[in-house]
């Protein structure tokens, strides 16, 4: 397994709760952090608690063109380059579709599926210049298989699925690696605006679904691992 000690990695989502807590693993490692968010308060927080320099976090909304290219050019000022995007970065609108409005469908597509496009747009060039990089997405299991109330979520992940799997296919004749990490409900604030009776106390605990991350970043330079599913154990496999 590759070693982290001085990867530069972006963690995107970085406030939430997988994206924190893999923050807090990789930085024990001694990986080279870069953190966005959308709470410029709560990357503060975050980096202060890993002594990671304020000039290496950038509050962006990443569905908007311009922030992502400022955070691309903030990368690239201080940490030269990628060697590792990790994409936690999303939102979920469950809702029937009777109850699910256009702005909530777009929205949703917006923050789960543009925005990974113009992540992919910003850095992938950088990767493939210096001929090598990873980049992980959690599309979630609903990006494999919908549940009801979901459409506008399953929709984005699904499209999350399909065009990562296109990219792949670009990427062949290179040394960039994509891995997708299909994992099951994850106690994390994803849930706290959800009107749904869950029980949370049996889902994927935030800090095991980040432990995941923090393996796959570790991926053989001779391998790699396209997909990882990771379900609750109550759960039926895939």
């Amino acid at each position: 397994m590759e070693k982290l000690n001085g990867k530069r990695i972006l963690i995107t989502g970085a406030t939430g709760g997988i994206g924190s807590n893999t923050a807090k693993l990789l930085a024990s490692a001694g990986a080279t952090l870069f953190l966005t968010g959308r709470r410029l308060d709560g990357l503060a927080d975050l980096a202060s608690s890993l002594h990671i320099p304020q000039e290496r976090i950038f509050a962006a909304e990443l569905s908007d063109p311009d922030a992502v290219s400022a955070l691309a050019t903030r990368v690239q000022e201080t940490l030269g380059g990628l060697d590792i995007l990790v994409n936690a970065a999303g939102i979920g609108i469950i809702k029937p579709l009777d109850q699910l409005s256009l702005e909530d469908f777009t929205r949703t597509l917006n923050a789960n599926l543009v925005s990974t496009f113009l992540l992919m747009k910003a850095f992938l060039p950088g990767m493939k210049q210096a001929g090598k990089g990873l980049i992980i997405n959690i599309p979630g299991v609903l990006g494999k298989v919908p549940m009801a109330g979901a459409a506008a979520y399953s929709a984005s992940k699904f499209g999350l699925t399909g065009m990562m799997q296109s990219i792949r296919e670009e990427l062949k004749r290179t040394e960039v690696r994509i891995t997708s990490i299909f994992m099951g409900g994850v106690d994390s604030p994803f849930w706290d605006e959800i009107p749904l009776k869950v029980q949370r106390e049996k889902m994927i605990r935030a800090e095991e679904a980040a432990r995941a991350v923090w393996f796959l970043c570790q991926q053989p330079a001779s391998g790699v691992v396209s997909e990882m599913v990771l379900q609750p154990f109550n759960h039926q496999a895939i």
